[in-house]
């Protein structure tokens, strides 16, 4: 397992439950650094999977949509909670521990050179004997290139800071602003669960011609909604899959998870609910594979029926793309406060089919690919019954 990010602790702590010798390996020495996601969490995840209560910040029911303006914001207020930011660093931890609990070796600080017959090679360590190699190594995924997999064409690049904010001070809200000066194709954000603020933008790189920090910055200046920090301030950012689930994903030595597999909405470029989803599914095509031997059984592990089901928010990702213009994203924006609009956004913002579900199918054959999971079994241990 290439990457200890949340796809590859995930992945292997399934396979190593399964009783498959794994070894986890990242090149960052500490899981804390290089924290690239903001850390929402949408409904959907939460609750499908077991993730630590202590971990999420307060749940976030109210999302603000602004035009360039930023005047009259379209206010969505939802009866649930919607969305909980985690502690990134501490999840990743967590699972790191969940996997160890499992069975796997992960190593930290060693890097992946490449493999070839049979052997896995490190720039810090001793070469290792391998059956099946799993890229969780992101959105530019050097096992994808050297498995000869397909590999992520499309991006946006975000960047943000964090710092957290006086306690008391803010109620949780979710602050969208569309502004291609800032965030051309995608937004600016703001969300402050009331322990933290999360600030930032994304958008197509080749557009940025000022440079993301540099936009990062300007916008942070009057960003709505934005608390005053009260404590150090954390930078993040890097490359975000917006091409939708890649096609050949899987191949006799290895597949791919996470970014790396494009497991990214293309509409909302949301990624921790879809990795969580499609490494399930990836750990239970590997072990019936490893198990069996069967190359048929990696067929159900291509990215062709469930690109079959984006074709929606692919042309939705295209219409986001077009919109170039303050102008443009004012007049986007007015379109949505109308009835009709408002509940095409409530659809998207707060809906349960961010991302389609993707449970093994059953197979005509011998071998059936059984689902790693078990109900709400994500990073944790399975509840026991209640």
């Amino acid at each position: 397992m290439v990457g200890a990010g949340l796809a590859g602790l995930h992945t292997g702590r399934l396979l190593a439950a399964q009783g498959l010798d794994v070894l986890v390996v990242d090149r960052r020495r500490s899981l804390s650094a290089g924290i690239r996601t903001t850390g929402i969490f949408v409904r959907r995840t939460l609750d499908d999977f077991d993730l630590p209560d202590h971990l999420l910040g307060p749940g976030v029911r109210d999302m603000l949509l602004y035009p360039p303006s930023r005047r009259a914001p379209i206010r969505l207020t939802s009866d649930r909670d919607e969305y909980r930011v985690a502690d990134m660093a501490a999840v990743y931890q967590h699972a790191y521990r969940a996997a160890q609990s499992a069975g796997a070796r992960v190593l930290l600080g060693v890097r992946y050179t490449g493999g070839s017959a049979g052997l896995a090679r490190f720039a810090d360590a001793e070469p290792v004997t391998v059956r099946f190699v799993v890229g969780a190594d992101g959105a530019r995924s050097r096992v994808a290139r050297e498995l000869g997999l397909d590999v992520n064409r499309r991006f946006l690049v975000g960047a943000e800071i964090v710092h957290p904010v006086a306690p008391g001070t803010t109620l949780p809200a979710f602050h969208c602003v569309l502004d291609p000066r800032f965030a051309p194709g995608y937004l600016g954000w703001v969300i402050d669960d009331g322990r933290h603020a999360h600030v930032g933008v994304a958008g197509y790189p080749h557009a940025m011609r000022a440079g993301i920090r540099h936009l990062l910055d300007a916008f942070t200046v009057d960003a709505p909604g934005r608390a005053a920090p009260s404590g150090p301030i954390e930078r993040r950012g890097g490359p975000i899959p917006i091409g939708g689930v890649l096609r050949r994903l899987a191949c006799p030595a290895g597949l791919l998870v996470g970014d790396a597999a494009g497991a990214v909405s293309p509409l909302t470029a949301g990624g921790l609910d879809p990795c969580l989803r499609m490494s399930e599914l990836a750990a239970a095509v590997a072990a019936a594979y490893l198990r069996t031997g069967d190359q048929r059984v990696l067929d159900q592990y291509s990215g062709d029926a469930l690109r079959a089901r984006f074709r929606g928010r692919l042309l939705l990702r295209r219409t986001f793309a077009g919109i170039r213009s303050p102008a443009a994203a004012e007049a986007a924006v007015a379109l949505l406060r109308g009835r009709a609009g408002r509940a095409m956004a409530a659809r998207i913002l707060f809906g349960d089919r961010s991302f389609p579900t993707v449970d093994p199918p059953l197979s005509d054959g011998p071998v059936r690919a059984v689902p790693a999971r078990s109900p709400r079994n994500g990073l944790a241990a399975p509840r026991p019954p209640e």
